[in-house]
C-alpha cells in the first residue's frame, strides 16, 4: 500500500461491509464460540483480522479460535501458520491430516482434486467444530466467489444457486457463516498485501489450469473490464429474486395459476422500464451495455 492512510481507509471499508452482513443475516450472537477457517490464503487471514476488530469493538461477547488444516502437501511450511497466531495473540487450533495423499491417490493425474479435497476438508472441521464447542464456522468465502458459483452451477451443473452467506450443517450441529459475502477480492487482496500477511499457496489444486471455477474467473473478470460493475450486478441479482419470473414450480405456483388472481407487484411491469435500476446504487444493466 502507497502509504498507511490508505491502508486504515480500506480496512475501514472492509470493516463496514462485514459489519452489515453480519448484521443482515445475523451471522454472530452473543455467546457465540466462532470457528474460524484459516487455509493462509489472503481471504481466511483477512477474515480472521476482520473478525478479531469486530470482537474488540462489538456491543456483545463472542470467542474466536483460528483452525488451520495441516494437510500434509510437500513443502508445506508447518511453522508459519501457529508461529504468526502466537505472535497475534490469537486462539488456535493446528489440526494434522493427510488428506494431500487421499487426494493424489483417488483422483487420477490431470483431473481437478478440488471436490474431494473440499469434502475430506469439511468433515475434518465440523469435527473439530464440535470437539472445540463452536456453534459457529467461518470461512473467507467473499462476494466473488458467491457470484462465480452462481455461474458455474448455472452452466456446469443445471441449477439456479449460488453460495448462501450462511447456512446450516447438514447434521444440524453448526451454522456455516460466511461474513465477507459483501467484499470485493480486489479490496481483499490489496488490504492482505498491505497487512504483510504470510500468504501459503495451496499447491494441491492452485497450480490446476483446467479448473472450472478459474474459467468463470476469467470470464467476470473479463465482464468487468468491459462493463465495470458487472459483478455487483450479479450480486445484487441474488439478493433480488422473483420467483415468478423463473420456472421452479416448488418455488412458485404456476400450475394453479388463474388470471382472476393478482400477480406480484413487479409483474410484467419489470419489462415495461427503460432501464432496470440495481440496489446499492449500481448501474443499471441498461447503462452497462445489456
Amino acid at each position: 500500500m502507497p502509504a498507511s492512510q490508505t491502508l486504515q481507509r480500506l480496512e475501514k471499508w472492509l470493516l463496514r461491509k462485514t459489519g452489515k452482513a453480519i448484521a443482515d443475516y445475523n451471522m454472530i450472537e452473543a455467546g457465540d464460540t466462532v470457528l474460524v477457517c484459516v487455509s493462509g490464503g489472503k481471504d481466511s487471514l483477512t477474515l480472521l483480522r476482520l473478525l478479531r476488530l469486530m470482537q474488540q469493538r462489538a456491543p456483545v461477547s463472542f470467542r474466536l479460535i483460528a483452525m488451520n488444516l495441516d494437510q500434509k502437501q510437500p513443502g508445506f511450511p508447518a511453522e508459519v501458520l501457529p508461529a504468526w497466531f502466537e505472535k497475534s495473540g490469537v486462539e488456535f487450533r493446528v489440526v494434522e491430516a493427510d488428506t494431500y495423499s487421499v487426494v493424489k491417490e483417488k483422483i487420477p493425474e490431470g483431473k481437478t482434486t478440488c471436490s474431494l479435497c473440499s469434502r475430506l476438508r469439511r468433515g475434518i472441521i465440523y469435527r473439530t467444530a464440535k470437539e472445540l464447542g463452536a456453534n459457529k464456522i467461518a470461512l473467507g468465502h467473499h462476494r466473488d466467489d458467491m457470484v462465480h458459483t452462481l455461474f458455474l452451477n448455472l452452466f456446469f451443473g443445471g441449477k439456479l444457486k449460488a453460495m448462501p452467506p450462511k447456512l446450516a450443517t447438514d447434521d444440524g450441529a453448526h451454522i456455516v457463516i460466511r461474513p465477507l459475502a459483501y467484499c470485493a477480492e480486489n479490496d481483499i487482496a490489496r488490504y492482505a498485501s498491505g497487512m504483510e500477511f504470510p500468504i501459503i499457496p495451496c499447491n494441491l489444486c492452485g497450480s490446476q489450469n483446467n479448473l472450472q471455477r478459474q474459467k468463470i474467473r476469467e470470464m467476470m473478470q473479463d465482464w468487468d473490464k468491459r462493463f465495470p460493475g458487472r459483478t455487483e450486478a450479479v450480486f445484487t441479482a441474488l439478493q433480488n429474486v422473483v420467483p415468478s419470473h423463473l420456472a421452479d414450480n416448488a418455488l412458485f405456483d404456476f400450475r394453479g395459476l388463474k388470471l382472476e388472481e393478482q400477480m406480484p407487484s413487479d409483474g410484467d411491469t419489470l419489462f415495461d422500464a427503460p432501464e432496470l435500476p440495481l440496489a446499492g446504487g449500481f448501474p443499471s444493466l441498461v447503462r452497462l451495455g445489456i
